[in-house]
């Protein structure tokens, strides 16, 4: 029988419950990683993880399941949900979604119920602002899909499903739609979509009653470019989109009264003297509104961009090796001063200290081996009480 008793992340509780300052209980926080499982991982695990410090505890299973390669945790902070990027479920030609119930002091995921993602090779998912739906993107045939969320953390049936058509310019890559991203609205009024095989943005009218999808405005990246993810601005009126083929990121004007988007400024994620394969893959804005960073795999970088409040524009700031191979995902603590990198084939998840008044990155040497890391996502220790 498994053991879920994790002495060192309840060695964090201890010492939170002892400390009687809401402000330090405040700066614990579970860190789970979501892995490829392939290679030796056998799915979700949690570190305990100190922003007062930058101090993670050594890994533990929190629970067992196939490929849940991205997360996203409810606002509540009782549930977490993980696409399972399979092409196949249960013998069928899709993906699948799972829904988990937290233990909020150990960091243990309890499955409630796991469900089809309607199609196969799921790349994405993430709540609405409410959070009463989660919305799911499937890369390889290019679908979006809305679920559901029920009051004890089950997923429902979909209110929601669109196939994507068409191609782009690349054949070996866009031969076909692929849905890699959604981004809510900050009015929850519009779902962002990126597609990769595309080369398009999708900004679909949300209803948010009834979980709907309306007919969306596309928005042209430039061929090629392969949009990954994106990530509004701090004021709302602007739009970043990581471009995972074109190595750079564009910079878009948003118009919250109808989702409106035009491009202002492309700008490289690489040094301009790189030569070789390079993608890239996150996109986080610092809590501050005031820097982007980016990941590069091949370079093996995170590049950090200084945002200009007034007009959204980009300025490079530097970039800084991750301390691993491949670093698909990177998560910023929710103080901001610290950045974790998921190193997917280095099997390693490297701490960084952020200054926030210039952005710039220091690495801690602080590093925790786990099986092909690829995403990260914070929850307050306690559940956020």
């Amino acid at each position: 029988m498994t053991q879920w008793f994790l002495p060192s992340i309840l060695a964090v509780l201890a010492l939170a419950v002892a400390v009687s300052s809401h402000a330090a209980e405040a700066a614990k926080y579970l860190l789970y990683i979501g892995t490829y499982t392939e290679h030796g991982s056998k799915g979700i695990y949690v570190c305990g993880f100190d922003s007062a410090s930058g101090h993670l505890t050594p890994p533990q299973l929190a629970g067992e399941t196939s490929q849940p390669s991205f997360l996203t945790v409810a606002p509540s902070w009782k549930f977490l949900y993980a696409i399972n990027e399979l092409d196949q479920s249960n013998g069928q030609p899709t993906g699948a979604v799972s829904a988990f119930s937290i233990d909020p002091a150990a960091g243990k995921l309890t499955l409630l119920n796991q469900v089809s993602s309607r199609g196969p090779g799921p790349a994405y998912i993430t709540f609405d602002r409410n959070g009463r739906y989660i919305l799911v993107a499937n890369y390889t045939l290019g679908s979006v899909v809305v679920f559901p969320v029920s009051p004890d953390g089950s997923i429902g049936e979909s209110t929601a499903f669109v196939r994507h058509q068409g191609h782009s310019v690349n054949p070996e890559r866009q031969a076909g739609p692929h849905a890699h991203a959604i981004l809510m609205s900050p009015d929850n009024r519009f779902a962002l979509v990126a597609d990769l095989g595309l080369d398009e943005l999708l900004v679909y009218p949300f209803d948010a009653f009834r979980g709907r999808l309306g007919q969306p405005r596309i928005i042209k990246t430039d061929p090629g470019a392969g949009p990954r993810h994106l990530i509004f601005g701090a004021s709302g009126n602007f739009v970043y989109v990581i471009n995972e083929m074109g190595s750079t990121v564009t910079a878009y004007s948003y118009r919250p009264a109808d989702g409106a988007m035009a491009p202002i400024q492309t700008i490289s994620t690489l040094p301009s003297k790189f030569v070789g394969e390079s993608t890239t893959a996150e996109v986080v804005l610092h809590p501050s509104g005031k820097f982007l960073y980016g990941s590069n795999r091949g370079d093996d970088s995170v590049v950090v961009f200084g945002v200009d409040a007034k007009n959204g524009t980009l300025n490079l700031i530097e970039r800084v090796p991750t301390g691993g191979k491949t670093p698909r995902n990177f998560a910023l603590d929710p103080s901001g001063a610290w950045l974790i990198a998921a190193n997917q084939d280095s099997n390693n998840v490297f701490v960084f200290r952020i200054n926030k008044e210039s952005g710039r990155l220091t690495p801690t040497g602080q590093s925790i081996e786990v099986n092909s890391p690829v995403m990260l996502d914070f929850v307050p220790l306690g559940g956020g009480k």
